[in-house]
């Protein structure tokens, strides 16, 4: 079982790391949902920490349907992330009828090298969640997908993310759920959905406030209710 927090900087990442999280998450612009952060700032992030790095691939907030500008960006960037050193890269697009978009989508699956790749929260905004994540499976580079099942809060979703990680399994692409989780109400999430992997940021953040930084003793709070539940379940 693995627990990922969202990192906005430096300070961010080694305090995830300092309370346990498995992975980060790196972004920016966190009350957006999050867009590509820095080059900078990403290999200032992959010098500070030794657990693994996902960076997101997103050139902006407006929508996740994009011109051929923003696919050259978007292609251009995962080149930089991945020679880096980064270990995987989260990005998510569809088309104007709210399916994946699989040209797209192909072309970043080209250039990704061995970066873990997973599909982000775009994935909520498509109009067949159970057809989207079989297309998804389809794709073996494509390692996981980040959703709280179509909702804003994941918690109000609780149903479609059992089903949904029951065909994730089935398909080899594990789910990864987020949106809404905090320290409180992690443990029976775990426990009512089965998933596997859990994502979390403002409920691991100073006051569980996005712009504040990321405190070290709720993500230690939430890392030792995932190995509860993972020792639990062996």
């Amino acid at each position: 079982m693995m627990l990922e927090v969202i990192a906005t900087s430096v300070t961010d990442a080694r305090l995830a790391q300092a309370g346990g999280a498995d992975r980060i998450e790196l972004i920016s612009g966190i009350r957006e949902g999050g867009v590509t952060p820095s080059i900078g700032l990403i290999r200032q992030v992959l010098a500070a920490v030794t657990i693994p790095v996902h960076v997101m691939v997103r050139p902006h907030a407006n929508t996740f349907c994009y011109d051929e500008d923003d696919k050259l960006t978007i292609l251009a960037d995962i080149r930089e992330i991945r020679e880096l050193g980064a270990a995987g890269i989260v990005f998510g697009a569809l088309t104007p009828d709210r399916r994946v978009d699989e040209e797209v989508l192909k072309r970043v699956l080209a250039v990704s090298g061995g970066l873990s790749v997973t599909f982000h929260r775009a994935f909520d905004e498509a109009a067949d969640l159970t057809a989207s994540l079989r297309l998804l499976g389809q794709y073996p580079q494509i390692r996981r997908v980040l959703t709280s099942g179509g909702q804003s809060s994941v918690l109000d979703a609780v149903e479609t993310i059992r089903q949904l990680d029951r065909l994730g399994r089935e398909l080899s692409i594990t789910l990864l759920a987020g949106s809404g989780l905090n320290t409180a109400s992690l443990a029976s999430f775990l426990r009512e959905t089965g998933v596997s992997e859990v994502h979390m940021g403002t409920g691991v953040r100073r006051g569980s406030d996005p712009l504040q930084t990321v405190d070290p003793d709720k993500v230690r709070a939430a890392a030792d209710i995932v190995a509860a539940e993972s020792a639990r379940r062996s």
